[in-house]
């Protein structure tokens, strides 16, 4: 009998004194948490890097952001980049190459400029680089361009006691237009340019060349949908004048052109779209009488800003 209850006291059994631990075991812990926020899993992992990276480097909302990096290619290009002041990051020089006059200007205005990297690299590497293009030793890396959000252009103005002058570009899809389009603009004492994201031209070196180095001091703007940025703008009290060629004003008889407008260009071959058309308080025409059917955006956006200062004056 000893030895059968020295073998039962080896069993184990509920404890005096537990006050209902086994109890509340048993009770549930309720639904089980998303992946996000459950700790160790791969998802929570990357939901908190994400959130790192936010405090790190806060994204601005509502900017007009930025662009893409560009590579501008070959001597001669290279040279009137830089001559014509195109903002530039690095400019990439092949190893061994033949110091002719144009790599020399382009060492010599690096030099004087400041700023700007100076690489050397291998042919193979510049090859890559520019997809195999005929980049003769030289490839200059232009930087991104930071557009800025279409309500600047308008604030830039009243900042200044002005009433905003703006140029609009609908399916301008040639950056040589853009440019010259912001020279204008810049010329006349207009606010800035508005462009769409998609389906148009953007600040690209060709643009920066075109502007004549007045993109330094005349913004650019973009806009996800240029028909809603224009409906912005008319709230705010900002006439919408879109040029066109069978338009019901000519530019010298609207009186808007003298007060707050955005003056909206078309391609050349389409003009305006239709919904950007119909979004427009007037549509004005440039007389043009040497029988011409059109003028190109960067010329007409020309013609109109300088009706619109002649009235501010």
């Amino acid at each position: 009998m000893a030895a059968n209850n020295r073998r039962m006291s080896g069993k184990k059994g509920a404890q005096v004194g537990s006050g209902g631990q086994r109890r509340r075991g048993l009770e549930g812990k309720g639904p089980t948490p998303p992946a996000e926020m459950r700790k160790g899993h791969k998802k929570n992992r990357v939901v908190n890097a994400k959130a790192k990276q936010a405090v790190r480097r806060p994204v601005a909302r509502g900017r007009g952001g930025k662009g893409t990096s560009e590579m501008v290619v070959g001597r001669n290009p290279v040279v009137e980049a830089l001559r014509e002041g195109v903002p530039a990051v690095t400019l990439y020089v092949q190893q061994f190459i033949d110091n002719d006059e144009r790599v020399r200007e382009a060492l010599q205005l690096v030099a004087d400029r400041g700023g700007v990297h100076l690489m050397e690299a291998p042919r193979p590497e510049l090859d890559r680089m520019t997809n195999g293009l005929n980049h003769q030793g030289l490839v200059l890396q232009v930087p991104p361009y930071e557009y800025a959000h279409p309500e600047d252009l308008a604030n830039a103005a009243y900042d200044e006691g002005q009433d905003p002058l703006i140029v609009a570009l609908d399916g301008v899809t040639d950056p040589r237009n853009l440019g010259a389009a912001v020279r204008s603009v810049s010329a006349f004492g207009g606010h800035g340019v508005l462009v769409p994201e998609r389906r148009a031209a953007g600040m690209t070196a060709g643009a920066w060349k075109s502007s004549a180095g007045t993109a330094a001091r005349t913004p650019v703007a973009r806009c996800t949908n240029l028909t809603r940025a224009l409906e912005a703008y008319k709230k705010q009290g900002i006439a919408v004048v879109g040029l066109a060629a069978d338009g019901e004003h000519e530019i010298g008889e609207l009186a808007a052109l003298g007060g707050p407008v955005v003056i909206v260009v078309g391609s050349e071959g389409k003009g305006l779209s239709r919904l950007v058309g119909e979004t427009c308080d007037y549509r004005v025409r440039i007389p043009m009488p040497g029988g011409a059917e059109s003028l190109n955006a960067g010329v007409a956006a020309g013609i109109v800003l300088y009706e619109a200062a002649r009235r501010r004056a």
